[in-house]
C-alpha cells in the first residue's frame, strides 16, 4: 500500500477543486483552501461551485471517508500538510502578461505559517522563472527558519473531461530542484504512474497498461513545457479555421481534409475542428502569457499573433454569413444554442459565444439563448438576452439558429419540429455538429464553417 500523504490545495477553481478530490480518491488526506468563504461553505456542504462531470458526486463520497475537508483559514491547510499545491486564479491583465499578484499573496502567508519541511508546488499556470520568484518570495516572509522545496507540477485537464485526464493523463510533467522534492511528487502519483488504482467513474483506457510517462525536469522547463502545450493546440485550431476559410473558397470540404490531416500520427485528428474558434480561461490567456514571456526575452513571437489574430476573426466570420443570409441584422431574432465554451462546463469565461452575442446586440438584434448548463452564469454578464428553458424555446419565431457549443443534446433534436417553428429555417452550424446533407433535405437552408 502507498503511503498516504496530507495534502493541502490553495484556490478551489477548476484546477484546484478537480485536484483535491482526485488526490483524495486516491486515499490521501486533502485540505482545501480558498479565501472565498462562501464557496467554502458550499463545499463544506457537499455542493461544488462549478459543473464538472462527477464533481459533486466525488466530492461527497470522499467528505464521508474523512478524507477531504474545506477550510476557511489558511493555517488550517498549510500546518498539517506536507505538500501544498498552488492552484489560484493567474489572470491576464491589459498588457496580456500574467497577474501573478494572487499567487505571491498565497506565497506569503504560507511563508508565515511553515512549521515544518514543506514542498510548495505551483500548479497554477504560471510564466517561466516564476518558481525561483516565488522561492524568493517565502524565503523572505518565513516567520522562522524552516526548510522547504519549490516544484512545478502543471495541469494539463481539459473542463469537461477533468477528472478523467487527472486519473488517465497523457503525461506527468515535475519540475524540481531537490531528490526529496522528486520522490515526493513521485509518491503522490505512483497510483495512476503504474495504473494501481480505480478509477472510481471510467474505464482504463488500453494505453494506462502501460505506465504514464513522469518527466522529471527543472522548474523552468516544466513552467515552459505548460505554456507551450497550450500555444501549440491553440496553433492547431486557427490553422484549421485559416483552412476552413480556403476550403470555402475553393469548393473543398474542411471536415474531409481534417480528417485526411488527422490519420497522419504526426498531426493527429484533435484540435482541428473549425468553427467559432478557441475561448475559455486557458487559451486566450496563456497564448497572449506567452507572446509577452517571449518578448520580455527577446523573441518575437510573430506566429502566436497570427493564431490570436485568426482566432479573433472567427466572429466576424460569423456576422459575415449572417448578413450575407438575412441582409439586415437590425430587430432580427437570432436563436443561440451554447454558452458555454465548450460542452460540459459551465464556465463562460472568453466564451466565443459570449463575444458573438454582445456584437450582435450592437446591432440591435433580438437575442434569445439556451445552453444546458451555463445559463446561470451568463445572466449575471448578459442580462438583457432572452434565456429560454429548451432549444425549442429558442427557435422559436426566430430568423436564424445558431450552433455556437457542440453540446451532444444538439445533435438529438427534433429538427423537423425546429424547421416549423422558426421564422426562416436558417442554421449557422458553427461548430459544424450536423449533417449538411440532411439539414438541407429537411428544409433548411444550412451553413458551417469551411464546407
Amino acid at each position: 500500500m502507498k503511503k498516504k500523504t496530507n495534502i493541502a490545495i490553495i484556490g478551489t477553481g477548476y484546477v484546484g477543486l478537480v485536484s483535491a478530490v482526485c488526490f483524495a480518491e486516491l486515499g490521501n488526506k486533502v485540505i482545501a483552501y480558498d479565501k472565498n468563504k462562501e464557496k467554502i461553505k458550499l463545499l463544506q456542504k457537499g455542493k461544488s461551485p462549478i459543473y464538472e462531470p462527477y464533481l459533486e458526486k466525488l466530492i461527497l463520497k470522499n467528505q464521508k471517508k474523512k478524507r477531504l475537508f474545506f477550510a476557511e483559514d489558511i493555517n488550517q491547510a498549510v500546518k498539517p500538510s506536507s505538500i501544498i499545491f498552488i492552484c489560484v486564479g493567474t489572470p491576464p491583465l491589459k498588457n496580456g502578461e500574467a497577474d501573478l499578484s494572487a499567487v505571491e499573496i498565497v506565497c506569503r502567508e504560507i511563508a508565515k505559517n511553515l512549521n515544518s519541511y514543506k514542498l510548495i508546488v505551483e500548479k497554477s499556470t504560471v510564466p517561466v522563472q516564476t518558481g525561483l520568484r516565488l522561492e524568493r518570495i517565502i524565503k523572505i516572509n518565513q516567520g522562522r527558519n524552516v526548510n522547504f522545496d519549490i516544484a512545478s507540477n502543471p495541469e494539463f485537464l481539459r473542463e469537461g473531461s477533468a477528472i478523467y485526464d487527472f486519473f488517465h493523463p497523457y503525461r506527468i510533467v515535475v519540475g524540481v530542484k531537490t531528490k526529496k522534492a522528486e520522490e515526493l511528487l513521485f509518491e503522490i502519483y505512483q497510483p495512476i504512474i503504474k495504473g494501481k488504482f480505480k478509477c472510481p467513474i471510467h474505464p482504463v483506457r488500453d494505453r494506462q497498461k502501460e505506465k504514464v510517462p513522469l518527466i522529471i525536469t527543472d522548474i523552468n522547463s516544466a513552467e515552459i513545457i505548460k505554456h507551450a502545450s497550450n500555444s501549440f493546440l491553440a496553433t492547431k485550431i486557427s490553422f484549421i479555421n485559416a483552412l476552413a476559410d480556403i476550403c470555402e473558397k475553393t469548393g473543398a470540404n474542411i471536415k474531409d481534409v481534417a480528417y485526411g490531416m488527422g490519420l497522419d500520427k504526426r498531426i493527429g485528428r484533435e484540435f482541428l475542428n473549425a468553427g467559432l474558434g478557441f475561448g475559455g480561461f486557458c487559451f486566450p490567456k496563456d497564448l497572449q502569457a506567452f507572446m509577452r514571456i517571449s518578448e520580455k526575452h527577446g523573441y518575437d513571437f510573430k506566429l502566436l499573433k497570427e493564431v490570436e489574430r485568426i482566432n479573433e476573426e472567427r466572429i466576424s466570420r460569423a456576422i459575415e454569413k449572417l448578413k450575407n443570409h438575412l441582409r439586415i441584422l437590425k430587430r432580427k431574432t437570432i436563436g443561440i444554442l451554447g454558452l458555454s465554451f465548450k460542452p460540459n462546463t459551465d464556465d463562460i469565461r472568453f466564451s466565443p459565444a459570449l463575444k458573438l452575442i454582445k456584437k450582435l446586440l450592437k446591432q440591435k438584434v433580438i437575442i434569445k439563448a439556451y445552453d444546458p448548463k451555463a445559463m446561470e452564469k451568463s445572466k449575471k454578464e448578459l442580462p438583457e438576452i432572452i434565456y429560454c428553458r429548451n432549444p425549442y424555446e429558442a427557435a422559436k419565431n426566430s430568423d436564424a439558429l445558431i450552433i455556437c457549443t457542440e453540446w451532444q443534446e444538439f445533435q438529438k433534436l427534433n429538427w423537423r419540429k425546429i424547421k416549423k417553428i422558426m421564422k426562416q429555417p436558417f442554421v449557422l452550424d458553427a461548430r459544424n455538429m450536423l449533417n449538411k446533407k440532411t439539414m438541407e433535405k429537411l428544409g433548411f437552408e444550412y451553413q458551417g464553417f469551411g464546407a
